[in-house]
């Protein structure tokens, strides 16, 4: 697969492609592995490979039903890594490219559901956040280690500690089990400094006399 690069707006689709799924979180650079299965995401993935390869994840507010409500802001992600299962299934990778605001829902023909993405709030996500500007690891790993000790988890703490600290960020948005709303609030986070920031008060939260557990 060349490589595709996107700097600009331009370089970004008008029309979006969605998979609605409660609790999965895609942000840029970051990968997701899916498993498609359902006969209208296959259908989504064929049209996709055929096209751009971008797809749009969003959140939905509830897991039942032909067409859920979702989150009115999703990231979109170019398949980058693509197989097929003896048993009709396709194993794919997204990897996050930039976030989006839902600026309408498509009437469509296609079994999946279409929207226009609204890109303009979100172009900086075209770019590497400076880790300068982050927290320190270090504030972050004692709220990590009080949050694993406090809920009796387990961490591979060798692959924590030896992880970019974006891609630790974002791993632990996506892999920790925060509610539906609080994934979206950290999503929603204008920039990896203020993701990061919200991911250590939801960490710190419920640590009795801590007041930096309440989110503002």
């Amino acid at each position: 697969m060349s490589a595709v690069s996107y700097r600009k707006v331009t370089d970004l689709p008008d029309a979006l492609a969605i998979f609605p799924l409660p609790s999965a979180l895609l942000f840029p650079r970051w990968q997701l592995p899916l498993n498609i299965f359902e006969p209208r995401y296959l259908n989504m993935i064929d049209d996709a490979m055929a096209g751009s390869r971008m797809i749009g994840m969003v959140q939905s507010r509830q897991q039942e039903g032909e067409k859920p409500p979702i989150y009115n802001i999703g990231c979109a992600g170019r398949i980058t890594s693509y197989s097929e299962t003896g048993d009709g299934r396709y194993l794919i990778s997204l990897t996050g490219i930039c976030r989006y605001k839902i600026g309408e829902e498509f009437a469509v023909t296609t079994p999946y559901r279409q929207v226009r993405p609204v890109w303009d709030d979100y172009l900086s996500d075209l770019h590497r956040a400076d880790d300068t500007h982050l927290p320190s690891r270090d504030m972050l790993m004692t709220a990590l280690h009080d949050y694993v000790a406090r809920n009796e988890m387990e961490a591979d703490w060798s692959a924590v500690e030896g992880a970019p600290l974006e891609t630790l960020i974002n791993a632990l948005c996506a892999g920790c089990p925060f509610s539906a709303t609080e994934k979206q609030a950290l999503l929603e986070a204008p920039t990896v400094k203020e993701r990061a920031g919200t991911l250590i008060c939801l960490l710190n939260m419920d640590i009795p006399g801590n007041e930096t557990g309440s989110m503002n």
